[in-house]
């Protein structure tokens, strides 16, 4: 599986405005299998739960939070190269025809 950092290098979007891309990316996610579904959010929650676990300790050490929120801003990074890599199989390739 190829890992697209940004909806721009997925090849059957380049080209294509924002609003078209994110559009065609969120038809894709909803043709995701379960499994697939599951993997996503079982990541996502392996990222989000540290934070809620730094924000409780912050009562004893409050540098704990800076973790948190280093943490938080992660999120994206390694999320959404993954979502858009599972996703970019569910997108329909442009025809030859558009192209020509």
């Amino acid at each position: 599986m190829k890992f697209y950092f940004s909806t721009r290098d997925i090849p059957a979007l380049q080209g294509l405005p924002l609003t078209e891309r994110v559009k065609l990316l969120d038809q894709a996610a909803k043709r995701l299998s379960v499994p697939e579904k599951t993997l996503l959010n079982v990541l996502k929650l392996l990222v989000i739960i540290p934070v809620f676990a730094f924000i409780l300790q912050t009562a004893s050490n409050w540098t704990s939070l800076l973790w948190a929120f280093v943490v938080f801003l992660v999120y994206p990074l390694v999320i959404k190269p993954i979502q858009y890599s599972i996703c970019a199989k569910y997108i329909a390739q442009p025809s030859s025809k558009e192209n020509a």
